[in-house]
């Protein structure tokens, strides 16, 4: 996304995120103002992107960053792995279950605690 350059913190973006910052300022039908809020971005920044983009200044760069994102195959998935997936998410769903039973059983343990404290 951005890394800082120098002591004076000068931050550079990567060429994928102003395609991206470009991209939503299209699709959503938002104004830069808006897209640059929302991203903690000075408006000026997307502008000018916008404007370099429409020049076709930006050209995808190659890159040793690796995408800590799984990009979808679009593929089905086989039976073992649906059977997999269904198993997790049974486990899933009952861990999340024990996980608020607990948090209750902890916040019922202080209560009484902080009532027998009051006594």
């Amino acid at each position: 996304m951005a890394k800082i350059l120098s002591d004076q913190r000068v931050v550079e973006y990567s060429v994928e995120f102003k395609l991206k910052v470009i991209d939503l300022t299209e699709k959503l039908h938002v104004t830069s103002v808006q897209i640059a809020e929302a991203l903690g971005l000075h408006p000026i920044m997307v502008y000018r992107w916008r404007q370099e983009y429409r020049e076709g200044r930006f050209v995808a760069q190659p890159t040793r960053r690796i995408s800590m994102t799984k990009e979808s195959t679009d593929k089905p998935l086989d039976e073992k792995e649906k059977s997999e997936l269904q198993r997790l998410r049974k486990e899933l769903a009952a861990l999340k279950k024990e996980n608020d039973f607990l948090k209750k059983w902890d916040r019922y343990l202080k209560d009484q605690k902080q009532h027998d404290s009051d006594s």
